[in-house]
């Protein structure tokens, strides 16, 4: 067919037979092992991975490239933790230098995008001590009641993990309530890096991987998708991420809830891990190339452009990726506190849509669940 193309290709002219085996497996669509895929990080060329990537993006999504048209509502940057590699978080002892939004602050968010053509708003921040889980649930209410069809993407498994033990709940019970509050989905942070050794150093007093994984697989008992990250490039090793990816891919095969992968770049700018240098271009699309091949069971993935840069965002489509994102129509500071090459990570969909047309792929507007909405393919984007 003429995705494997290339990969054919380039398989046919692998003199490595470790790499041939493995490439051979990719083509049968059979599984890869742990040993497969720290392999591929060590041995497999740029060239390799992309093509082999490439082949699987096109078999399962063909040239389209998914965004859809969001904003971000961010409560408080206060937080009761010390993650040493978050550049965006002030301590609760020092919240004075943060921010904390009330409900009727964030409504006022909320209806500044009244007849705009959004369709989800991500609520994401710090863990603050007094924003707890009924006051959450209230803000659900209040969204759903303003908007009903706008989908509520929100809260990491680090802020539900201390929302559910503050209010003396299980996870499931926890996740129920929210979900009738309003809650659609979970987005994918906090997962960092799940293997202990790695995790005790970066964040070793949030939600371990035990519970991260436990609060996604309660969303999914109810129906809810979400999605799941991995912080890459700081002190992690290759076999670090192979674990990782295997203990998400382990519970997809039991729920088949999780809609996207999205590998998240460490960035080095104002954190206690400032002295570790950042990943490499080349490095970055090595992580998305292999998560493309390795996570079988995961229909997307995600390059969040804001991080990344819109030149290597579009770079990012030939290795594997098939979603930049959404046009994220607000000042969010996660990312540009971070470092991010987006200071100002902004952009409408007319700039959305040239963005993925100009590298040949077919811009397709979707909402959260991946329902198509607009296909750019043809059409001009509406003023």
């Amino acid at each position: 067919m003429e995705y494997m193309s290339g990969a054919e290709g380039i398989l046919s002219a692998t003199t490595d037979t470790h790499l041939r085996s493995i490439g051979n497996k990719i083509m049968r669509q059979e599984r890869l092992e742990t040993e497969d895929g720290i392999y591929l990080f060590e041995h497999a060329s740029l060239p390799w991975l992309g093509a082999m990537a490439n082949s699987v993006r096109e078999r399962l999504h063909g040239d389209k490239t998914y965004f859809n048209r969001n904003f971000h509502i961010e409560p408080t940057n206060v937080c009761v933790f010390t993650c040493k590699f978050c550049s965006y978080s002030r301590l609760y002892a020092n919240r004075e230098e943060g921010w904390e939004l009330s409900i009727e602050q964030m409504m006022h968010l909320v209806k500044s995008y009244d007849n705009k053509p959004v369709t989800e708003v991500h609520i994401v921040g710090g863990v603050h001590p007094k924003m707890n889980l009924s006051f959450f649930a209230d803000l659900l209410k209040a969204i759903k009641a303003h908007r009903p069809a706008l989908h509520i993407k929100g809260f990491t498994p680090v802020e539900l993990d201390y929302m559910f033990r503050k209010a003396k709940v299980s996870a499931d019970e926890g996740m129920r309530m929210l979900h009738e509050a309003g809650l659609d989905s979970l987005p994918g942070g906090g997962a960092e890096i799940f293997h202990p050794d790695i995790r005790t150093q970066i964040c070793e007093d949030k939600v371990d991987a035990e519970g991260w994984l436990a609060i996604h697989a309660a969303a999914h008992r109810l129906g809810m998708h979400s999605n799941a990250t991995m912080l890459y490039g700081h002190i992690e090793s290759y076999a670090h991420r192979i674990d990782h990816m295997n203990r998400l891919r382990d519970l997809q095969d039991i729920t088949h809830g999780f809609n996207t992968f999205i590998p998240l770049k460490f960035r080095n700018k104002d954190n206690e891990m400032s002295n570790i240098p950042e990943s490499s271009v080349i490095e970055d699309m090595k992580m998305y190339a292999v998560a493309r091949l390795y996570l079988d069971n995961f229909p997307h993935l995600k390059a969040y452009w804001p991080m990344l840069g819109r030149q290597n965002a579009q770079l990012t489509l030939s290795f594997g990726v098939n979603d930049i994102d959404g046009t994220i129509d607000d000042s969010t500071k996660i990312y540009s506190m971070a470092g991010s090459e987006e200071q100002t990570p902004s952009m409408n969909t007319e700039q959305l849509v040239t963005l993925i047309r100009q590298v040949k792929r077919q811009p397709v507007e979707r909402d959260t669940l991946y329902g198509v909405i607009n296909d750019f393919s043809l059409e001009e984007v509406p003023a």
